[in-house]
């Protein structure tokens, strides 16, 4: 007698429906913890953490502006936080600072700031009086007059004089035409800065009826040098060749005129 034997798939079946069943649930709970801390981080990342105070902020600063004086003047304290902050408005009122020629603001999503700025820096001073007392006051490549300095300071030694002007002031600014000088200057100060160390001074002298003109005083000579108020490095360079000439001549001009771009000049005879 022989044995039949059966196989029912339909128990294998259930068995597989319920195993996919189990993980598509386990799947889902998965996704939805991951929505769920998702969803926390980006609450966090975008609506909390802007409004909390920042956790990082750079000052980039220089002498005498610590960084204690740039936040406050900046208006920056320790609640102060990325949605809070105008950074263009932080950065304005900072280059309004006399000492300032520009400022940079930056904020970095979420809770970091940082602050930038760069220090005007002098292309030559005039002497004024403050308290009966003679001091210059520093000029930079803007025309702008920011700082009282000291008369024997290293920095007041390596910078051309000018005169001429009324009456300088702390704030105040070249006129229009004279800006370029300054610019000049600056450059020069970089590039040739044995040139404007020839110099002692340097008048400006408006003309009769518009614009200006420029008196230099060389250092080692007596004669006075007459230029337009465009003042270059090549002017210069021609002025100490002309001035060389005459170095051990026994009639010297007064004055050499190179207004014209070619130096000009007049000896008085000996009577």
């Amino acid at each position: 007698m022989s044995a039949e034997y059966y196989y029912d798939a339909s128990g294998d079946i259930n068995y597989k429906k319920k195993t996919a069943g189990k993980i598509e649930k386990s799947v889902k709970r998965l996704l939805i913890i991951a929505a769920v801390i998702l969803a926390a981080q980006l609450i966090w990342l975008f609506g909390i953490s802007p409004f909390i105070p920042f956790s990082t902020v750079e000052v980039h600063g220089f002498s005498p502006l610590n960084r204690a004086e740039v936040l406050t003047l900046a208006g920056i304290d320790e609640n102060s936080s990325f949605f809070s902050t105008n950074a263009k408005a932080v950065q304005e009122v900072l280059s309004s600072h006399i000492l300032v020629e520009s400022a940079l603001v930056m904020k970095r999503f979420p809770d970091r700031l940082s602050v930038f700025l760069n220090p005007r820096t002098a292309s030559a001073l005039v002497l004024t009086n403050v308290n009966s007392r003679q001091v210059p006051l520093f000029l930079d490549r803007h025309g702008v007059f920011y700082k009282i300095g000291d008369l024997f300071s290293t920095e007041s030694l390596n910078l051309p004089v000018l005169s001429g002007i009324e009456n300088p002031q702390l704030g105040m600014r070249f006129p229009a035409a004279l800006v370029p000088l300054a610019e000049n200057l600056s450059q020069m100060a970089v590039t040739s800065p044995e040139l404007l160390s020839a110099i002692s001074e340097i008048r400006i002298e408006p003309k009769a009826f518009d614009g200006y003109e420029l008196v230099l005083f060389p250092v080692h000579s007596s004669i006075r040098v007459r230029v337009d108020s465009n003042l270059t490095e090549e002017t210069l360079r021609y002025m100490m060749l002309i001035l060389n000439v005459f170095k051990n001549d026994i009639q010297q001009p007064q004055e050499i005129d190179f207004r014209s771009g070619m130096g000009t000049y007049k000896i008085k005879e000996q009577s």
